[in-house]
């Protein structure tokens, strides 16, 4: 979740090669290590993160080639695969892949006629649900094209372990430009060598990693157990204040949402199902001002009152739904990979028909939890999680994400025209991944439109265009607080 200004992104003879490139640890981190592992002993905790371009036209093909392997050498970690070290007695290391083949990664289709937007998106959600080729580098890229309407749809998907939603709009914007013209006089650097890097190599690499970070770790601990020696001789009643409100705010985190749910959301199952929306930035903001909320509680709201349509349509009662947010940690100084989030969980205010008061009760909640001292409890508890057996992990982590409704994120997007292989984009989609909840929505701004991708369990979710009719509408309503706007459904 951001409010955070969206960033203009460096075209491609403004990129500084050594912002890019550093920042990418070697190892993968305990988070990143347990969504890598839980998928294998259970399908329904696979991560991918899909992003979808809509193309003005078909960009030139060679030059999206060349494109690829230009941005596979500034980032090198787009040539690297995850190598488990021996006994699985570490994290995962990542290593450049000495087979690497981009025409394995990057794929070109032409839809038979008649297509249009929404049959590239089922090709979109069918590769979303593909499992990765986990001896590779855990991306893969696609043209789509012969749409009807002449334009092109441009897909990639990422494991999450590779990076957050943050950090692969940041990856894209490598092969993007802010002109359609060829860039000649990019700046440019030798691709990573191939690597041969063996199971035992990578425990050896990953306990270095450990050791390098050791004494950083130890330096903080004492740090902080010094300061907090300090502050409980300077006032001991405020220091134990302090600990028993991490410890309330740790409870709250942990505990799951105070709410059942909609029972004819209990499903789950490997079925996904991809749908968009749009809705103007300004008008978005407008409405956001119009009820004191931000364009991210809105949008919450938004989503919610769909939900509450939904469950009307099928002659239910809804009361709160329970929900999860992640919440971007990553500076705006960082333009690495990896993860940098934490993840919160609430009660939506489903039930409330008034849009206005959905959006200040969505904010009164989103503004608390951004204060919880504990917001990052599951990352300190990652190094503990990972070493219980996969299967376990797995369970557990799957009996907290079943439990949800809905996972909402927003990420801020690119401001300005750009360009992909000389062809404009028009719209970009993101389909966060929905690891055990029923509907993941992720909203992307672009060039004054917020985009809005849907990623539905269709275990859950059994009639998902009457569910999208349903947040349409409501989306609709909550934009009408600033005037006689509407959005789009695709």
């Amino acid at each position: 979740m951001t409010d955070g200004v969206p960033q203009i992104p460096p075209s491609a003879v403004d990129v500084d090669l050594s912002a890019v490139a550093d920042g990418w640890d070697r190892s993968m981190s305990d988070l990143e290590t347990g969504m890598w592992r839980m998928e294998e002993s259970q399908p329904l905790l696979r991560t991918p993160i899909v992003a979808v371009d809509l193309l003005d036209r078909p960009p030139d093909w060679d030059r999206l080639v060349r494109a690829h392997e230009w941005a596979s050498h500034i980032v090198p970690r787009i040539r690297m695969r995850a190598v488990e070290p021996a006994f699985g007695l570490g994290n995962p290391v990542w290593s450049v892949d000495p087979e690497f083949d981009l025409h394995y990664h990057l794929r070109r289709i032409r839809l038979p006629e008649p297509a249009d937007f929404n049959h590239a998106l089922r090709i979109c959600r069918h590769l979303g649900t593909e499992p990765f080729d986990k001896a590779r580098p855990p991306w893969v890229a696609m043209l789509i094209e012969g749409l009807d309407d002449g334009r092109a749809v441009y897909v990639v998907k990422t494991h999450h372990s590779m990076t957050d939603g943050m950090g692969g709009i940041r990856m894209m914007t490598l092969l993007h430009s802010r002109r359609s013209a060829p860039s000649p006089n990019k700046p440019d650097r030798l691709p990573a060598p191939p690597e041969h890097l063996t199971n035992f190599e990578a425990l050896g690499q990953d306990v270095l990693e450990e050791v390098r970070k050791t004494p950083g770790r130890i330096t903080g601990l004492i740090a902080g157990a010094a300061r907090a020696a300090v502050g409980a001789v300077a006032d001991p009643i405020g220091t134990a204040s302090d600990a028993l409100g991490y410890a309330n705010s740790l409870r709250r985190i942990v505990t799951p949402p105070p709410a059942t749910g909609l029972p004819l959301l209990r499903g789950r199952g490997l079925g996904r199902w991809f749908g968009v929306l749009e809705v103007g930035l300004p008008e978005f903001k407008a409405a956001a001002r119009a009820a004191h909320g931000s364009l991210n509680d809105a949008y919450v709201a938004a989503l919610l009152g769909g939900f509450r349509r939904y469950a009307q349509a099928h002659g239910q009662q809804i009361g709160p739904i329970p929900m999860g947010m992640p919440v971007n940690m990553r500076p705006a100084s960082d333009t690495s990979g990896g993860n940098r989030f934490a993840a919160v969980r609430f009660a939506g205010p489903a039930a409330e028909a008034d849009p206005v008061e959905r959006i200040k009760k969505v904010r009164a909640i989103v503004l608390g939890l951004r204060e919880e001292p504990a917001i990052d409890a599951i990352d300190l508890a990652a190094p503990l999680l990972k070493r219980l057996p996969n299967w376990l992990l797995a369970d557990w982590y799957l009996s907290q994400s079943t439990g949800l409704d809905l996972q909402a994120s927003n990420v801020a997007g690119v401001p300005v025209p750009v360009y992909l292989a000389g062809a404009r984009i028009e719209r970009m989609f993101p389909f966060g991944p929905a690891p055990g909840c029923a509907v993941m929505a992720t909203l992307v701004s672009h060039v004054g439109t917020c985009c809005i991708g849907v990623n539905l369990d269709t275990a859950a979710v059994t009639a998902p265009k009457l569910f999208m009719r349903c947040l349409q509408e409501s989306l609709d309503e909550v934009v009408a607080l600033a005037g006689p706007t509407e959005g789009t459904q695709r």
